[in-house]
């Protein structure tokens, strides 16, 4: 038996015009958005990944050079100083942006206000929220920085939580007129590109702080280049008045789906916060650039989020309950693909790649190859989420809940094994940050396995995401990067310079060849009008 979402009424239309009654029929709108949805949207579903892959290059090219001048210049302990800070003013920042991340799709889709005025509601509630937090913080300066003194500006690093909430917000109302080139703009170039400049030039000015100041700068850049295309797609809003009743309106709303994001961004940094707990600073330093590193993907996923929204939105409104499946099927897979992909070829010359940053870094090697196997254990769980979201929040919440509780349960007992393991003391830390990492990587994957059952069960249709030539690919990728990897030690440059794009070449064709159909390749065309 189906289960029938508790989304939309049947009557709900799509946006009309200026005014007017719409003399279409509930029948006929379905026919219509129908049609939209099995071309345009996938057409934008492809715009948008062709765009995020070559966003992808560009946050690798940027990213690089910060961890090899933080790593290099600054060191593991300031590095582990650093990571435990942004841990802290990025959890606020996600609990203050209210869920509008995702949320303000399913606002902005509603049409019974002008988009302006919806888009302002949602500055001025999350605006609030980010008073509140940060507030607190500056309060208290010590959950920020709790192994080391306050001194400086460090106090007041937590207004960065306003910047950082207004970005994903205008960001996010430009993905939902399918502009992702801002937010790769923004992203992936703008910002990791100023925190790579600025962390060399404020070492200068301060080798303590200089992390964090330039952190902040990266922050104000990508924040001018989110408001600019905002203010120019959208213009201003004019009419609107601040209303607080709408804003707690607004706050309520999305206080399922605000904590739904906490919860699943909060899996990304529960395995950091419980490391700090067992391990030194220099070896949380260690594991924050593994994680790094990692994250490059997860980019690829999560920047699909704005795309899906929309669409799914759409689809929810008319009850297209098999366009919804086809589509999170669809996406779900370029995304594993693109990710296992990108595993392979950093994930097994792994200690050339952390040996960039320092030779203090390869010590987490192991841990650098479970997050990249966690990044691809949770593809399937966040393209799931995208709907679930929208369909069954609370459950949806209870969820990601469960996940986090399993997570930490796991790396506990993992890390509480180690200390059982035959180990030299010095290699402990080490040991007890893949012991996190293995931890995140397992509660990913039963996260992954609920939610696309879940979904599954709502929409009445299976969703098919893996594919047998994924696993061809993979094995034939791993065979050749262990060919490379044997290589004597003096040939390191060979895995990294030629071992690491003959890993993605060999990985692309077979998945090219025998995993992609005809409408998986509208990723790599663009549409001809």
């Amino acid at each position: 038996m189906r289960l029938l979402p508790n989304y939309l009424p049947v009557h709900s239309s799509p946006k009309a015009g200026n005014g007017g009654s719409n003399p279409l029929t509930t029948q006929q709108r379905h026919h219509l958005t129908a049609a939209r949805t099995d071309e345009d949207d996938i057409q934008a579903l492809a715009k948008g990944g062709r765009t995020n892959v070559f966003g992808f290059v560009l946050r690798l090219a940027a990213r690089m050079p910060f961890l090899f001048i933080a790593g290099r210049l600054y060191g593991p302990e300031a590095l582990g100083r650093f990571a435990y800070a942004l841990l802290i003013v990025e959890f606020a920042a996600q609990l203050a942006s209210l869920g509008l991340r995702r949320g303000l799709a399913e606002l902005l889709s509603k049409g019974d206000r002008p988009q302006t005025h919806i888009i302002a509601d949602a500055l001025l509630a999350a605006m609030a929220a980010s008073a509140l937090g940060a507030a607190f913080f500056i309060a208290l300066p010590q959950l920020m920085f709790p192994n080391s003194g306050i001194t400086g500006l460090d106090r007041f690093l937590p207004l960065a939580i306003f910047a950082i909430v207004a970005t994903d917000i205008a960001l996010s109302a430009l993905a939902y007129k399918f502009d992702i080139v801002s937010s790769v703009r923004a992203r992936a170039v703008v910002e990791p590109w100023t925190i790579s400049i600025a962390a060399g030039v404020f070492y200068f000015y301060s080798a303590r702080d200089g992390l964090i100041l330039a952190y902040v700068a990266s922050l104000v850049a990508a924040l001018f280049f989110a408001l600019w295309p905002l203010w120019r797609s959208y213009g201003a809003p004019r009419g609107w008045r601040p209303s607080l009743t709408r804003s707690l309106g607004i706050a309520q709303r999305n206080l399922p789906l605000a904590a739904a994001d906490a919860a699943e961004w909060g899996s990304r940094r529960l395995d950091l916060a419980i490391l700090g707990l067992f391990a030194s600073p220099a070896v949380v330093g260690i594991y924050y650039v593994a994680q790094q590193v990692a994250s490059l993907p997860q980019k690829l996923k999560s920047s699909f989020d704005p795309i899906l929204g929309p669409v799914i939105t759409r689809n929810l409104q008319t009850r297209n309950y098999a366009e919804i499946a086809k589509q999170v099927g669809q996406v779900g897979f370029w995304i594993i693909a693109a990710q296992a992909g990108i595993a392979l070829a950093l994930g097994i010359p792994g200690a050339a790649v952390m040996g960039l940053i320092g030779p203090e870094f390869v010590g987490g090697t192991g841990a650098l190859a479970f997050l990249l196997a966690a990044e691809v254990a949770a593809a399937t769980a966040v393209v799931s989420e995208s709907a679930l979201v929208y369909m069954a929040r609370h459950r949806n919440l209870l969820i990601s809940i469960g996940m986090l509780a399993v997570q930490a349960l796991v790396s506990v007992g993992l890390i509480q094994l180690v200390k059982d393991l035959p180990v030299k003391p010095e290699y402990v830390g080490l040991y007890q940050a893949a012991a996190v990492a293995c931890g995140l990587m397992i509660s990913l994957g039963i996260g992954s396995l609920v939610k696309s059952r879940f979904l599954s069960q709502l929409l009445g249709h299976r969703i098919r995401v893996l594919r047998w030539a994924l696993l061809a690919a993979v094995a034939a990728g791993a065979l050749l990067g262990m060919a490379f990897v044997s290589l004597p030690a003096r040939f390191e440059w060979v895995e990294l310079t030629v071992g690491v794009p003959a890993i993605l070449g060999l990985y692309g064709w077979i998945i090219w060849r025998w995993g992609f159909g005809a409408e998986d390749r509208v990723l790599f065309r663009k549409k001809r009008d």
